[in-house]
């Protein structure tokens, strides 16, 4: 990796390569699967990378266990989070014998939360969103110490990511356009670069709620730009961009939109006659 004078740092496909061997001894790759149902309603070859198969039924053990390799920490870990990011940094922490410190949002997600409990991490809740929780979580570590693994702005974190995107494009050969979520950004641009490393023609889609479009607004401008967030998708959300998940997606990932959960939800609806 390289870095320019804002802190950002270039992840190439071979720092996404080089995750996929640091996590191997750590976690399994997940399944890809041909969805005989989206394909019939889409019109199209619709393949389903299960990260849900993994043990915290999300992709984020990923990125913050390649985080916490390399930063070489054995003190603890600490972060900002709605829940995922924040099972997958503590799940890291656990498998590397040390704490971690999870600072979520008011109204968190009682599941989420219970299950960062459940793996050890230590939760404290507050702040009016994840941007603000954020803000929290640093000033515990000025207080307390620790790592902190941030989800946006870690280009380790986004390598490791990343895998997901090598490992759909080891499995499927000649992929036309692969949709990844999008809260932070760290999963799209990892992925897009991971999956480029082995199939450049690929286009890649990242997808966001219409409740929390900053990344996508951003996408788009070229430039990082605020916007409130409005959405139950709550772990699709960003209030606030990091410069190193935009940059990343600016340089690898091809398009990003926004999608009306509501409307969609109608839709799926109508057409499989469901009240």
């Amino acid at each position: 990796m390289t870095g320019d004078a804002s802190g950002v740092r270039t992840v190439t496909g071979a720092d996404v390569d080089a995750a996929a061997g640091r996590l191997a001894p750590y976690m399994s790759q997940t399944p890809l699967i041909f969805s005989a149902a989206l394909s019939d309603l889409l019109g199209a070859e619709v393949w389903l990378k299960l990260e849900t198969a993994s043990e915290i039924a999300s992709f984020k053990l990923r990125g913050a266990l390649n985080a916490l390799l390399l930063a070489g920490s054995r003190d603890s870990a600490l972060t900002s989070s709605t829940g995922n990011h924040g099972q997958g940094v503590t799940l890291a922490a656990k498998r590397l014998g040390i704490g971690a410190d999870i600072f979520v949002p008011d109204d968190p997600n009682p599941v989420k939360v219970r299950m960062i409990e459940l793996l050890g991490g230590k939760v404290h809740v507050g702040g009016h969103d994840i941007d603000a929780a954020k803000e929290r979580a640093y000033a515990y570590q000025a207080r307390h110490g620790g790592t902190f693994v941030d989800d946006g702005e870690n280009a380790d974190l986004i390598a490791g990511a990343g895998t997901v995107g090598l490992e759909i494009g080891r499995q499927l050969e000649d992929i036309d356009v692969l949709y990844v979520p999008m809260g932070s950004g760290s999963l799209a641009s990892g992925t897009a670069t991971g999956v480029k490393h082995v199939q450049p023609k690929i286009k890649v889609v990242a997808v966001q709620a219409s409740g929390a479009p900053a990344m996508v607004d951003s996408f788009h401008a070229k430039r990082a730009i605020e916007r409130p967030i409005d959405t139950r998708a709550d772990c699709l959300v960003c209030r606030i961009p990091a410069a190193q998940a935009l940059a990343m997606l600016i340089a690898h990932v091809d398009d990003a939109v926004t999608v009306r959960s509501e409307e969609h939800t109608s839709e799926l609806q109508s057409r499989f006659g469901i009240s």
